[in-house]
């Protein structure tokens, strides 16, 4: 996710890198390889130029702390910027009505079937919303089906009627649908559209004038650069929408649509599709994209996605099994589905602080779990829950029995173990100890 741009931007901060003071000299520099990597991102060139006029006056009228080196300040001023031009705050959903109904628009093949499912998980899961998918796009056969298979994966209903070709109607049956059986937020599907077809952008408007949505959210691909600006600058002059939800944000080495989008059509983005699950769907906070932009990563994503995933009860278990050395193959097979159910490895790899770029040149196995998951389901219960009696011949067995190789076995025996004396030296507080002894490594 961005990748190029924030490898260009690296560079031209190292214009500054030793430099004692800010002068107006390096500050053009740098301004000048700024905007060349804000160009490279696909930004248009008014915008490039605005915003590099505006973080060279205020890099100039600044003064440098000692404490505070001039690279160091102008990554701060450049961070503020394009929070800035990504809309500074996080926006929220309109979901206090009930129901809250949402209009899905957009482009043919900019995945809004997809991410009307995706949303709906995302209210279901995380919101505690009873969701209805109204499943409004007619003129593309699949597009029904494919809303009902999604739908029976997350367990959320859908609304079809065989036989009406009349998207308007469908729409209004689906909300007094919704509104009869207690359903608690309504997601409307919708044909994709092009701005110029007059026919299908008044079909639309005459489905929002119909429902009176609470939120119309336009779904677009990043991937398409500055053309996802100009198409939702075209929505937006007919349907006023409320936000963006940008897909394949995760395929975007560039980053020209998710900086410049809001500026153009002064709507903000509330949703980045960053994969192909149907959990891949992320709330849009400018300063922590901001912060990825920059190399920093998103510490705070990271945990927030972690904390999803975290139970109370069952961590105080864990922390008393680990201190007395009884963390076992059942306890490892757990940790590991927390894990695969944070999303993504790359994505995760990308908000911790410095591993952007190793996760962006390493060839991340989304399957890599499966072997390590094969030889765990090839032990029997004791064995799970006593790694110590795994001997040569048992190993030999679950080898066989997991389709892997005993050289795998022990690889992953080992790991076990080196993570079992880990976990009980923080368990047992001896966390400090650990770090200290990771110093000395260093040295």
């Amino acid at each position: 996710m961005f990748q190029s741009l924030t490898d260009n931007l690296e560079r031209a901060f190292k214009v500054l890198k030793g430099q004692g003071r800010i002068t107006e000299i390096n500050v053009a520099e740098t301004m000048k390889a700024v905007r060349k990597a804000l160009l490279d991102a696909d930004v248009s060139y008014k915008i490039a130029k605005e915003l590099t006029d505006t973080i060279k006056q205020k890099a100039l009228g600044q003064h440098v702390l000692t404490a505070v080196s001039p690279g160091q300040l102008m990554v701060k001023i450049v961070h503020d910027e394009l929070t800035t031009l990504m809309g500074s705050e996080h926006a929220a959903l309109n979901i206090k009505a009930n129901p809250s109904i949402i209009l899905m628009a957009g482009l043919q093949g900019s995945g809004k079937t997809t991410h009307s499912a995706k949303l709906a998980h995302y209210l279901k899961t995380k919101k505690q919303k009873k969701v209805l998918l109204v499943a409004g796009d007619v003129y593309r056969p699949a597009a029904i089906e494919q809303l009902k298979v999604l739908g029976g994966q997350i367990q959320v209903d859908v609304f079809t009627e065989e036989g009406n070709q009349k998207p308007v109607d469908l729409a209004k049956k689906g909300v007094a649908y919704a509104k009869e059986y207690g359903y608690t937020a309504v997601i409307i599907d919708t044909a994709g559209r092009l701005a110029v077809d007059e026919e299908m952008m008044n079909e639309i408007g005459n489905i929002k004038d119909a429902v009176q949505p609470h939120e119309i959210l336009f779904v677009v691909d990043a991937m398409t650069g500055q053309d996802a600006v100009n198409t939702a600058k075209a929505f937006n002059d007919k349907l006023n929408f409320d936000g963006v939800i940008l897909t394949k944000l995760d395929g975007d080495t560039r980053g020209g649509a998710a900086l410049t989008i809001r500026y153009v059509v002064q709507k903000p983005i509330k949703f980045i599709g960053i994969g192909e699950k149907i959990e891949d769907l992320d709330e849009f906070y400018p300063s922590r994209m901001a912060d990825r932009i920059l190399g920093m990563g998103d510490i705070v994503g990271f945990v927030e996605k972690a904390q999803e995933q975290y139970d109370e009860e069952e961590a105080r278990k864990l922390q008393k099994k680990l201190a007395k050395n009884q963390f076992n193959f059942n306890d490892f097979y757990n940790q590991l589905q927390q894990i695969k159910k944070m999303g993504n490895m790359k994505n995760l790899m990308g908000m911790l602080p410095g591993m952007g770029k190793m996760a962006d040149n390493m060839d991340i196995d989304e399957n890599a779990f499966k072997s390590i998951e094969a030889i765990i389901n090839s032990m029997t219960p004791y064995e799970k829950e006593h790694p110590e009696v795994l001997n040569g011949s048992r190993r030999k067995r679950i080898a066989e029995g997991s389709g892997t190789s005993i050289q795998e076995v022990n690889r992953l025996l080992k790991q076990f173990e080196g993570t079992r004396k880990v976990m009980k030296m923080v368990a047992t507080g001896g966390g400090r100890q650990l770090m200290q002894n990771m110093k000395n490594n260093l040295r």
